[in-house]
């Protein structure tokens, strides 16, 4: 199954407070907040939804189409992403505008304050996906990630008139997006993604309880942070997977990001829910601990060990033969033979 992910594509300037954010907010004050805070450190790293999502999808193998709007100095940032395993030919690039930019301060509880300037973003709206699909020569989901609203809009009126699949992930634009268009943006998804608040922000915005979005999408992923993910379906009991533990904790950015690459390509490998969860654990976990959402390298043994730590030796066992370059597990109870090329190994 081919994946096309669109939405935004940025350059992300990340900065740390040292200190909390909600000390500094005076309760009868806050319809007049006027706040500075000086940061420790500035990162500048390559970021964006859609891009972010597209890299841990291209590191996983399974050359994802990114489809989003940049600017004219995209030229670096895209060679990286197709090093890296995402094909960015239908990537639209503004003639007049920059690649989006994501200004983001972090505090010590991981807390976050962050402005986002569209720039060639908002030129997304004018991407047409069946285009996409001819070229690659056909899709199987497509993710609608935070993108400008009229973007986001197009490409799930366009998944729903033709038939294609798609992965409805609004998070961040349910600030910009009024009732009727929220609903229009999940109605029918095959998956919809939300974190925990974005989850209560949704059900605040369509009017819908919870029992009536799941009545309009096929599964509903919500990330709980260090509680890890709930998946609900409609009229099914929540399946709950915990969080992969760490210690070293650096940056939040992109973490839910990498939640999505894991998950979904667990999906398209045809791994239980379960599974993909624990996958996309995973690689958030990896992500948390750098600064930056692009800047982990996955070794795929350590990847393992995480998972068999967390979930046991079934789950790192059933997830490993889809890893790249990685041979495929051999059970201790059935001995590799040599003849038999599902036993013996190879690269998967």
């Amino acid at each position: 199954m081919r994946i096309a992910v669109t939405g935004s594509i940025a350059t992300d300037h990340l900065m740390v407070y040292p200190g909390r954010f909600t000390e500094q907010l005076i309760p009868d004050q806050l319809d007049k907040v006027s706040l500075s805070f000086l940061a420790d450190t500035l990162e500048i790293r390559r970021g964006g939804v859609a891009a972010n999502i597209a890299f841990g999808l291209g590191r996983l193998g399974l050359r994802p189409v990114l489809v989003g709007a940049a600017g004219a100095d995209f030229a670096e940032y895209g060679q990286w992403l197709s090093d890296n395993g995402t094909d960015t030919g239908s990537v639209h690039i503004s003639a007049s505008l920059h690649t989006a930019r994501f200004v983001c301060t972090t505090d010590a509880d991981q807390n976050q304050i962050a402005t986002f300037y569209a720039g060639a973003m908002a030129e997304a709206r004018e991407i047409e996906l069946t285009p996409v699909a001819r070229r690659v020569g056909g899709l199987g989901l497509v993710v609608v990630a935070p993108n400008d609203p009229a973007a986001m809009l197009r490409h799930t009126d366009e998944c729903r008139a033709t038939g294609l699949p798609f992965a409805a992930d609004p998070s961040q634009q349910l600030a910009r997006l009024g009732a009727e268009e929220t609903r229009r943006l999940v109605d029918g998804a095959r998956f919809l993604f939300t974190n925990e608040y974005e989850a209560a922000l949704l059900q605040e915005r369509t009017g819908w309880t919870a029992a009536e979005v799941l009545a309009r999408v096929g599964t509903w992923v919500t990330t709980l942070g260090e509680n890890g993910v709930v998946i609900t379906e409609e009229g099914g009991a929540e399946l709950r997977v915990p969080a992969v533990p760490t210690a070293d904790v650096k940056d939040p950015t992109g973490v839910g990001d990498a939640f999505r690459a894991g998950f979904l390509a667990g999906v398209v490998w045809q791994q239980p829910y379960e599974r993909a969860a624990q996958l996309g654990c995973a690689l958030a976990t990896l992500v948390l601990e750098s600064v930056g959402p692009q800047e982990y390298k996955p070794a795929w043994n350590d990847l393992l060990a995480r998972i068999e730590a967390a979930y046991g030796a079934q789950a790192a066992r059933e997830i490993a033969p889809h890893l790249p370059h990685l041979p495929n597990p051999v059970d201790p109870a059935h001995p590799a033979d040599p003849a038999d090329p599902a036993t013996a190994g190879g690269a998967s």
